[in-house]
């Protein structure tokens, strides 16, 4: 292990299993004191990314050696072969005493959990399903990720969450993958690698990417009367609307641009995260 494996990981991209293993936490009390909270969420920053951000990048060499954006600890490495060969044995061993650990703790509906996570990333990634270039497949199997707030309620013995706040988890998943995929456009068509965003090309996934985060913001605002998350929401989507037909159009973002949009993203990441667990509105 070195700091290439971290940088595999992908810390830039921890933010949307952190977020979501947070979530059920909203109006706990004294949660902080659990041993298990800290625990799990460690879990769900380096092991678990490096489980699915590893998986990744084992089957996209190709893809990554051409992406600009790839070789930094905010958007991921660019792992040469000889590092990939040994990594899926790397993966296994960071993270079966976790899942051992979290079946003892939790028990059998814990363990299912962990391998449905796993059976997820490997559908997503290995032939002959490789579900990652069979749009748009790909981005409804990003619901995988809410799995992290089951597991967060199953270690640390809270209460289910409502359908209506997993149906937000699922849209925030999805349109997270999309605004990684318009990022990728030019370097997965040039390895030839077929996402929903190379079909449907810049603009038009952009316009994808506005409709979800519009939904959520109504969703969020009629279901949990959220009104400064909805506002976000509704404000992200503008920008998006002045993004389409104002400022970048079709034009592709430099590696300058990108770098920025991921730290601003994590930025309000952090706000948000603070804003859920404080006031707990979609729980």
């Amino acid at each position: 292990m070195n700091l290439l494996d971290l940088k595999i990981s992908r810390p830039g991209l921890w933010f949307p299993t952190i977020w979501i293993y947070l979530v059920p936490f909203g109006n706990q009390v004294n949660f902080y004191n659990s041993s298990l909270f800290w625990v799990g969420l460690f879990y769900v920053t380096f092991p678990l990314n490096y489980l699915v951000y590893g998986l990744n990048d084992y089957n996209d060499e190709k893809a990554d050696a051409v992406n600009d954006r790839k070789g930094n600890f905010l958007f991921g490495a660019k792992a040469p072969r000889k590092h990939l060969d040994g990594l899926l044995l790397k993966i296994s061993l960071v993270n079966m005493p976790f899942i051992l650990l979290f079946t003892y703790l939790s028990g059998f509906i814990m363990f299912l959990l962990l391998l449905f996570m796993v059976i997820v990333n490997v559908l997503y990634n290995f032939k002959p399903f490789r579900i990652k270039e069979r749009p748009p497949f790909e981005i409804l199997i990003q619901v995988g990720y809410v799995t992290t707030a089951f597991f967060a309620t199953e270690l640390n013995h809270l209460e289910p969450l409502s359908w209506q706040t997993l149906t937000y988890l699922s849209l925030f998943a999805f349109q997270a993958h999309i605004a990684g995929e318009i990022m990728d456009i030019e370097p997965d068509l040039k390895s030839g690698k077929k996402t929903t965003a190379t079909i449907l090309k810049r603009k038009n996934s952009k316009m994808l990417m506005f409709v979800l985060l519009a939904v959520e913001a109504v969703l969020v605002w009629h279901w949990f009367q959220d009104v400064v998350l909805a506002t976000f929401l509704g404000l992200f989507s503008i920008w998006l609307l002045f993004d389409m037909f104002i400022f970048f159009k079709e034009k592709p973002y430099t590696l300058k641009q990108m770098k920025f949009f991921g730290w601003a993203i994590n930025f309000v990441a952090l706000l948000s995260m603070a804003w859920v667990l404080y006031y707990g509105t979609l729980v």
